[in-house]
């Protein structure tokens, strides 16, 4: 018999942290396994030449406000280096157009594109405002119970509440595409290109792909302070996000054990006793939550073997295909983008210039290829932040589509060329950017897999769609953070609300535990 106060969390991402910290203050004895040598995974912030540091997750976005105060994070070192960067979308001929939560200017942009923009923006922000309100709810089961049917009629009651016309309107436009959206509301290429890339970021989808409405509205969805979709810089880039969770969760009493990868899941019977590690080392909890991906959870951790043949099959058909990478550069100075002011440098820079090219870059993935023209979320954190880079230099962070995991010619050969195929385009908006680079470091979606344990390169765990969302994420009957295997549940970005730095998911299945001991 194991001790029910002991609980092991595997892996020390944002939501193990999180839920390390929500369990440690309710005064179970929580160890935290990290197989790295610092927590935060994907969004620690490491060195990746000398003197220039940066995190592979690289906005803050999500990041829930109620969870920051719960946990007082910004008494554990939570800053933020710049708020509410403004989204400039770049053009090659300088006419860029700036973009913020409340209008659009520059690029020979129109009145009526203007004011449908303000439109667009109302409608937006209402509709994720609702996937937001369920971040920090446990998915309800599609039952006949009242426990799970009253939840059910809540969400059914803010759809109504959205008024006749735009529930209608989410109705219709909830499970479509954002191209046909952006047609129907604006003429502007440059800025429907901009407001596409939104819904395509760390997906196996293009523009004209189902559920880039959702995903665009998961972006915006978060239950922060600031406009919806507003996007911030922290202090020490992802990695001080990290190490603020971190402490809270050893203020709370937690341990957190890094350089302890996790091996196995140790069972007595058809219950989980504890965890074996790489060295040996055997580790006793009657609870196990893993923040890792489903997939590695359930086939390499657990072994199939140990839950029915149906639940392995809906485990292993989750869809992970990861087709984004992210490159880092270390520059000698400021680069110079065409027609932007030094001062607007260090906003968030998109190339997206329509959203036909947003979709062809798509079309390369879908046989194996990288995108020939990519596209890109670029920033230069070392503007605001001068910790991530040595005096009077400056790192370049970008998020690049598309990647496919599955490169038909193999990573080892197409890296050099895909890196070569993202600085062409970089140049062709920053002339001399290529001279200007010191050192640069393109992390693949197979390097994200063997670096960071993430089946597939995904960087969610599992693609946002309607079929992998609230009851449905990761797979039925095991959607509210528990496995059909006794202790074992889940935390990670594969459960809901899904991908992005929130903290939800950690804190969702912190309190389905704490309720069922």
């Amino acid at each position: 018999m194991t001790d029910s106060n002991n609980i092991v969390i595997i892996g020390g991402g944002h939501n193990g942290l999180v839920c390390a910290a929500y369990l440690a203050k309710a005064g179970k004895n929580v160890t935290v396994l990290e197989a790295s040598e610092e927590v935060g995974g994907a969004a620690a912030t490491r060195e990746f030449a000398p003197g220039y540091k940066a995190s592979c997750a690289h906005i803050l976005n999500l990041l829930d406000d109620g969870i920051s105060e719960e946990l007082d994070l910004p008494s554990n070192g939570l800053s933020i280096s710049k708020e509410n960067l403004t989204t400039i979308a770049l053009a090659e001929d300088d006419n860029n157009i700036t973009i913020t939560p409340d209008s659009v200017e520059g690029g020979g942009l129109t009145p009526e594109d203007k004011a449908a923009y303000t439109e667009y923006r109302r409608f937006m922000t209402k509709f994720a405002g609702i996937i937001g309100s369920m971040h920090n709810l446990v998915p309800p089961r599609i039952t006949t119970d009242k426990e799970n049917l009253v939840p059910l009629g809540k969400l059914a009651w803010k759809v109504r509440m959205l008024g006749r016309d735009d529930m209608r309107e989410l109705l219709r436009i909830g499970g479509i595409n954002i191209y046909d959206v952006l047609k129907e509301n604006f003429e502007n290429p440059l800025l429907k290109g901009a407001l596409s890339l939104d819904a395509v970021l760390g997906t196996f989808s293009g523009p004209r792909s189902n559920n880039s409405v959702f995903t665009a509205l998961h972006r915006m969805s978060g239950n922060n302070s600031g406009a919806a979709g507003a996007a911030s810089i922290p202090a020490g880039g992802m990695g001080g996000v990290m190490q603020a969770i971190a402490g809270a969760a050893s203020r709370a009493g937690a341990e957190i054990r890094i350089s302890s990868p996790v091996k196995r899941i140790v069972m007595d019977g058809m219950a989980v006793s504890g965890v074996e590690l790489e060295n040996g080392e055997q580790i006793q909890a009657s609870t196990v939550i893993s923040n890792a991906d489903v997939r590695t959870t359930i086939l390499d951790l657990l072994g199939a073997r140990h839950v029915e043949a149906d639940f392995a099959r809906r485990v292993n058909n989750i869809r992970s295909k990861g087709n984004t990478a992210k490159l880092h550069l270390a520059l000698d100075g400021l680069p110079q983008f065409k027609g932007l002011k030094q001062s607007q440098l260090g906003e968030r820079l998109v190339i997206a210039p329509t959203v036909e090219y947003v979709e062809h870059a798509f079309n390369h993935c879908k046989y194996g290829e990288f995108s020939a023209r990519p596209v890109a979320e670029i920033t230069i954190p070392s503007v605001h932040d001068e910790s991530l880079s040595p005096d009077g230099k400056h790192v370049l962070s970008a998020i690049v589509q598309y990647a496919p995991r599955n490169l038909g010619q193999g990573w080892s050969e197409g890296k050099a060329a895909f890196t070569n195929a993202i600085m062409d385009v970089l140049e062709s908006y920053a002339p001399g950017l290529r001279e200007q680079t010191i050192a640069s470091e393109l992390l693949t979606p197979e390097d994200m897999e063997n670096e960071f344990g993430m089946s597939g390169g995904h960087w969610h765990h599992a693609e946002l769609s309607l079929d992998q969302f609230l009851m449905l994420r990761p797979v039925p009957h095991s959607a509210q953070y528990k496995t059909p295997v006794d202790g074992l549940y889940l935390c990670g970005a594969g459960c809901h609300p899904g991908g992005g730095i929130m903290g939800s998911a950690g804190k969702n299945a912190a309190s389905v535990i704490l309720a069922n001991q």
